[in-house]
């Protein structure tokens, strides 16, 4: 499997720490952040953000050499860029998503996904769509953990209407959201209706949240790659598109009411 990004960054990191004769204490008190952060760097867990990038370069004397390569990473110039995602939504305690065109993969039935799959990669074998929904599949785990996070989710109307796969396959998972929603004191759902006019913001994105000295990270994906970012600015701006996408939602029991009829409707 190619290394991923934040993998190869924290490689660099270690790599000058260990020549500089520092310890992951040392490093970060003169980069101003935890052991426990500077840990997940060089682990590849999650992504340095540009100050801890900027402070590497200032206490290594690498002239924006990490600031350069962070900046790299950001743009996709590696492989497999999910899989730190992955290892951030595994400890965030609270995952905020707007999901503008399909269900988020968290909440998708198997079907669902694969429709999903062979969509956007029709050239690929079934053994390698099936291969790709087990693994979205296997990350929802997180949901029945003894302590899983808090997930809330704002659904733009086109997610209950756009059709997936069939009919069926949209009954289906329609039926698995109400489901996933009636027992779990986790799981809060709005669906922000057409009628409430122009969205706060246009595409899909993931807020995760920590709650202790890590800081929280918005996820975007486009056409070639996804992007993580933790700065404050970024994170203030994501967070308040976020509550005006709530505020303009349905309450979650109305949006229940909804995805309940629209399901009706499918199955008709």
């Amino acid at each position: 499997m190619a290394e991923s990004g934040a993998a190869y960054f924290g490689t660099e990191v270690r790599a000058w720490r260990v020549e500089r004769g520092m310890s992951q204490r040392e490093l970060g008190k003169e980069a101003h952040y935890g052991q426990q952060y500077v840990a997940k760097v060089e682990a590849g867990e999650r992504l340095a953000s540009p100050e801890f990038s900027e402070a590497c370069d200032s206490v290594f004397g690498t002239p924006g050499m990490f600031a350069r390569l962070r900046k790299r990473v950001v743009q996709g110039a590696f492989a497999d860029w999910f899989e730190p995602f992955i290892k951030l939504e595994r400890r965030a305690t609270a995952i905020l998503d707007y999901s503008s065109t399909f269900i988020m993969g968290l909440l998708q039935t198997e079907d669902y996904a694969h429709a999903i799959f062979r969509k956007a990669h029709p050239g690929d074998s079934l053994d390698v769509t099936a291969e790709k929904v087990a693994r979205r599949i296997k990350r929802q785990h997180i949901m029945r953990a003894d302590n899983p996070p808090l997930l809330w989710v704002v659904l733009d109307e086109s997610c209950l209407r756009r059709m997936v796969g069939s009919p069926r396959v949209m009954a289906d998972q329609l039926a698995h959201l109400l489901e996933e929603c009636a027992p779990s004191t986790h799981l809060t759902l709005q669906v922000l209706p057409f009628e409430s006019g122009t969205p706060a913001w246009h595409m899909p994105f993931t807020l995760l949240e920590f709650g202790t000295d890590e800081p929280d990270v918005l996820y975007q994906e486009d056409m070639a790659t996804g992007q993580i970012f933790d700065s404050a600015e970024t994170l203030a701006k994501a967070k308040l598109f976020y509550d005006r996408l709530r505020a303009d939602a349905l309450s979650p029991e109305v949006s229940l009411a909804l995805i309940r009829k629209v399901m009706e409707e499918w199955k008709a």
